[in-house]
């Protein structure tokens, strides 16, 4: 097994202090429960714009749990509750009751551990969500259609088979497809739950490049059990045991040099 100091990390472009500027996503104090059963616990955060934040940890630590904070998929679940502190989007409290979940779930986008696209033809897994927003000028959502695809890295590959239905492409091209129909509604930050850990190592590499091409445009948040992918992808690492947030810092930092003992046993392997 490698020490810590044994392991490679990445050398990344970008993969640097962030400049000091206002946080995307701003975590105070937060406690959460399900029922009476507390899950995080007091965790303090921030995500800044344009980065690739991942969060690792042993199952169960609530890396998922906080990840469906930010769009309040949380709200879904029978007595899922923030017990104190806040989360803030751009200086908005998500608890606010001014806070429309709906416009919320738009600029919040979503990627699944397991890729679930709609049983619908390609064209219109991307197409839908313009659709249901009240989007009717076919050219305006053929365009919108191409480029999210583009985006998604998917376009040479289905251009010509549009009108297939999405079933019939591979695991890895229907994750990618996903990641299209998120990105054809205009989020701003894209939550992302374990999206490799179905796919093929081929299938991952094509994801991991698309997920450090996106940050140029996009906030993103991974939540990942593979170490070496978040090495590979994200600029800031934020490790979580037992429901706290242990340390968060530069990614190469984290797995060369972390601060805390736990981060460092956690990346050497001696529990996970």
């Amino acid at each position: 097994m490698q020490s810590v100091n044994d392991q490679k990390a990445p050398e990344r472009e970008g993969a640097t202090e962030p400049e000091p500027k206002n946080a995307t996503i701003s975590i105070r104090n937060l406690d959460f429960l399900y029922g009476e059963n507390q899950v995080l616990h007091d965790v303090s955060l921030d995500i800044f714009p344009n980065e690739v934040m991942a969060f690792i940890g042993p199952s169960g630590c609530g890396k998922s749990t906080l990840l469906r904070c930010f769009n309040r998929m949380n709200d879904l679940v029978e007595g899922a509750k923030i017990g104190k502190g806040s989360i803030e989007i751009h200086g908005t409290d998500l608890q606010d009751q001014s806070v429309d979940v709906i416009e919320l779930r738009k600029k919040v986008g979503m990627v699944f551990q397991k890729s679930n696209p709609f049983p619908k033809s390609i064209y219109q897994n991307v197409a839908y969500g313009l659709q249901i927003q009240g989007l009717k000028s076919k050219k305006i959502i053929d365009e919108k259609v191409e480029e999210s695809l583009r985006k998604a890295a998917l376009w040479e590959e289905v251009k010509d088979r549009l009108n297939e239905n999405a079933y019939g492409l591979s695991g890895g091209q229907q994750q990618r497809l996903c990641i299209a129909r998120t990105l054809a509604v205009e989020p701003e930050i894209i939550l992302m739950d374990e999206p490799c850990s179905a796919l093929d190592p081929v299938a991952t590499g094509r994801v991991e490049e698309l997920i450090f091409g996106l940050k140029a445009e996009y906030t993103i948040v991974v939540v990942t059990h593979n170490m070496q992918q978040a090495g590979r992808v994200s600029d800031r690492t934020a490790f979580f045991y037992l429901g706290k947030l242990i340390e968060c810092d530069l990614t190469k930092k984290i797995f060369l040099n972390p601060s805390k003992k736990e981060t460092e046993d956690y990346i050497s392997g001696k529990f996970g």
